[in-house]
């Protein structure tokens, strides 16, 4: 909910500074999830206007522009200048009046406005949109201000204010917060002031009576419980005033044009949704307009006022034109062969209560959000409907020109479900609850600014009846939460609890996991938690394979329509993380994320859900110093993690067998490996991430990365540590150096050597790869090798290291096709 500032002054008084009321919020339990500052500091901003509009030649979605902003650019000799831009939205024509940031302008968020070129052709400057001034969250168009605004005037002058915007997060039980009286009331009960909210009414009504032109049916009170009509006529479309359209974009909407300004305004007032259809386009029998309210038909459609055909079902309610033509989706869109145009002059104005548990499922159904959709779903206060018709009345007649015509169509058979609830409150219960010793008095006070009736109801009883807004207060407990957070839960001193239960503690597979992380920490990796979300493409790009991955586990409704299935794999998410950082300047990134993939299934409704150790290493190890120089992350980086990791969980038997490339597609060849540990199990990779993929994905930079299975590293992983003496008896080091041909691996001479020396040979160390094709030969290398033997009961004899060794080196020359370099 976003709460103007200057619209919250005109309701109650408030501190001068903001940030005390969003301290209060936070005290009480109201999370603030932003503060923005509306229309302050927008120097070379200023309203202008569109004096021609072509197509851009090189793009068939931009246009270029000719700006006029009046004295703000002049030639030499002082005669204006327009500004020529480059604008990409569609929702202005050449003559439209709008705001433009020039060259130097800074808007919200640090943008800073600069003389560019796009597609090759000059922009100077910005036609801007209500977000991007920081106005509003709309970001479908730039802003279109009324046509008698000024050409080249500041745009905070025009303003005439600067507004603070506080945004807040309301949890679904208070509906009332979704309203700026709501929000006032809130407020007064925080600060123990009183509310002033003036609201306007009809001046005059004309002409004959509402119900002799409408009549409502409501065929299933369950989907609604109220509806009511009031019709307007010689209405004048046009812009709206100032002060109207400034307060509709603060809440976050979009100035269109008076009347729908109207009854959006009207709905961040009161919280109440309303929708205006044009009478005249609604059919008339017997002299009057028949609306029926019902349950839609199987696979009937309404084409909404976004211009997409809906299908229907018959959990959804609609508003029909005489019980058969759709013209509304109840409680969520209206329809477009009922909407409000330049050429309607006769409005009806409908304010209902529609069941937030169809709207919910309707929206969620056709993925179809609104802002009257948000409101149902969290019910609305049925008994303020025709009051509320009252107000958006008034102000059709102030900012339309609008007559009012008598009296109102009211279909109420829920009014029975809407009586206020009765609830007793102890205030020594309260105490009790809250381990606070709160006055009675605050209480009562408190709980009537909310809007609560309080009286006496016994020696340690109050009767209090809670306002029909608030369907959160039905019970003790529900009041006992209101006075207690208004109280302060930081006034409330702490005290020992008489019974003491004892501390949890971790699960050995909690404190394994647990591990993993901090060994990753060490060796300097962050961590980091991606969306669980992938797109469709991930693996491809990548070119992972799908095998053994199951099938994607899709998205009904995604959030973003490029992520529209879960996750199978940790690395694309990642990956977008480096490139992110480099993007931002951050050239060292080590992240990992210890997380869930999702493999489904044909033939079971739910997925596979196994966890992965995974992490990326790109750039340098750390930043160059003036004393020293750091190289690049590499392949034996990733590995030693690896080996760390695996080391401080205790698995045995790890080594890193050469990956097949057809296997690891997405690894550079010959800079990948298998782990495998535990007696021969392939728990995980490493090795360099293919260029070919980290292009795909927008990486400029080379990667090395790994992936493990938690499952299998807890399942190896060992809690008890075992020990062995420092060997007594001395040992003989024996150098082994073997020219083999390229395609023979260490791992391969190091297993041969283990398998041949027996039980004498108690180490095997690498210490030297040489490659010559003079001395060692075309496609051959040598390979160093230092080897101890050692006896556990005696000291050996030269002769026996001799005998050993010599058998040793017969077979592994022989089982590899070596031979001994001299």
């Amino acid at each position: 909910m976003r709460i103007s500032y200057e619209w919250l002054k005109s309701m109650v008084d408030v501190p001068e500074d903001p940030a005390e009321l969003v301290a209060e919020f936070t005290r009480t339990g109201t999370e603030v999830e932003a503060v923005e500052k509306v229309g302050a500091n927008l120097e070379h901003v200023v309203t202008a206007q569109v004096v021609s509009k072509k197509p851009h030649p090189d793009s068939d979605h931009m246009w270029l522009c000719q700006v006029s902003v009046g004295d703000k650019n002049v030639d030499a000799d002082g005669n204006p200048v327009p500004l020529q831009i480059v604008c990409g939205a569609q929702n202005f024509n050449e003559g439209d009046h709008i705001v433009c940031a020039m060259i130097g302008a800074v808007l919200p968020g640090d943008f800073k406005i600069k003389k560019s070129k796009l597609r090759g052709v000059e922009s100077c400057g910005m036609n801007c949109s209500a977000r991007e001034l920081g106005l509003g969250s709309d970001h479908e168009g730039i802003m279109i201000l009324p046509e008698d605004a000024p050409v080249g005037m500041d745009f905070t002058d025009y303003l005439g204010t600067s507004d603070t915007v506080i945004d807040c997060e309301i949890t679904p039980n208070r509906p009332d917060c979704l309203s700026m009286t709501g929000m006032a009331v809130e407020v007064a009960a925080i600060l123990d002031e009183d509310t002033h909210v003036e609201l306007p009414s009809v001046k005059a009504e004309k002409g004959p009576d509402a119900a002799d032109l409408v009549d409502v049916t409501i065929d299933d009170p369950e989907l609604c419980s109220r509806y009511t009509a009031r019709v307007v006529r010689g209405v004048k479309i046009g812009p709206s005033p100032e002060w109207l359209a400034r307060r509709v974009a603060a809440a976050g909407g979009r100035s269109i044009n008076n009347v729908v300004d109207v009854t959006n305004y009207v709905m961040y007032l009161t919280g109440q949704p309303l929708h205006a259809f044009d009478l005249g386009k609604l059919t008339e029998r017997d002299g009057r307009r028949h609306i029926v309210v019902r349950a839609a038909g199987d696979g009937e459609k309404l084409v909404t006022l976004d211009g997409q055909e809906r299908t229907l079902t018959p959990d959804m309610c609609v508003i029909t034109d005489d019980g058969h033509t759709p013209v509304a989706l109840a409680g969520v869109m209206g329809g477009l062969d009922s909407e409000i145009t330049e050429d309607t002059t006769d409005v009806l104005l409908e304010s209902a209560n529609f069941s937030s548990g169809h709207t919910s499922r309707t929206s969620r159904n056709l993925d179809l959000m609104s802002e009257a959709s948000i409101r149902y779903e969290r019910k609305v206060d049925g008994t303020n409907c025709a009051n509320v018709a009252e107000i958006a009345a008034a102000l059709f007649e102030e900012c339309c020109g609008a007559e009012v015509c008598p009296g109102i169509v009211d279909v109420y058979p829920g009014e029975a479900d809407d009586a206020p609830v009765q609830i007793t409150l102890r205030p020594s219960r309260t105490r009790l609850i809250g381990g606070a010793d709160i006055p009675e008095e605050f209480m009562v006070a408190r709980l009537r600014r909310l809007g609560c009736s309080v009286e006496r109801a016994g020696e340690d009883a109050l009767s209090v009846v809670a306002p029909t807004n608030r369907p959160d207060l039905t019970r003790e407990v529900d009041l006992i939460e209101e006075v207690v957070r208004l109280w302060g839960e930081g006034d409330i001193a702490p005290t020992i609890p008489a019974a003491r239960n004892h501390a949890g503690g971790l699960t050995p597979e909690q404190r394994r996991v647990r591990r993993i992380g901090q060994v990753l920490r060490s060796c300097g990796l962050s961590e980091t938690s991606t969306y669980c979300f992938a797109a469709t493409d991930d693996l491809a790009r990548l070119g992972i394979p799908e095998t053994g991955r199951g099938v994607p586990v899709k998205i009904i409704r995604p959030l973003v329509a490029e992520q529209s299935e879960m996750r199978r794999d940790l690395l694309p998410g990642l990956l977008r993380s480096v490139a992110y950082n480099l993007d931002h300047g951050v050239s060292n990134v080590a992240l990992y994320e210890i997380g869930r993939v999702f493999f489904g299934h044909e033939s079971k409704s739910l997925p596979d859900e196994p966890s992965y150790v995974c992490g990326v290493l790109c750039g340098r190890r750390a930043d160059d110093a003036w004393n020293q120089r750091f190289d690049e992350y590499d392949f034996f980086d990733a590995k030693g993690v690896v080996e760390e990791l695996l080391d401080a969980l205790r698995v045995t038997k790890v080594r890193f067998k050469a990956a097949d490339p057809e296997q690891y597609p997405w690894l550079q060849p010959g800079r990948a490996a298998e782990v495998v540990a535990g007696g021969g199990q392939v728990v995980g990779w490493v090795g360099n991430v293919h260029p070919r993929g980290l292009r795909a994905m927008g990486v400029e930079a080379p990667v090395v990365a790994f992936e493990l299975s938690q499952a299998a590293l807890l399942r190896l992983a060992a809690d008890q540590l075992s020990y062995q003496d420092i060997p007594t008896l001395p040992g003989v080091d024996v150098d082994l150096a073997i020219v083999v041909d390229e395609s023979v691996t260490c791992e391969t001479l190091m297993q041969r050597i283990g398998s041949a020396g027996g039980k004498l040979l108690s180490d095997v160390r690498l210490f030297d790869v040489y490659r010559d094709p003079v001395r060692v030969g075309e496609g051959k290398k040598s390979m160093a090798f230092s080897l101890t033997y050692r006896a556990a009961d005696r000291t050996l004899t030269s002769e026996e290291v001799e005998k050993a060794h010599a058998k040793l080196v017969t077979k592994v020359c022989k089982s590899t096709g070596g031979e001994v370099r001299s």
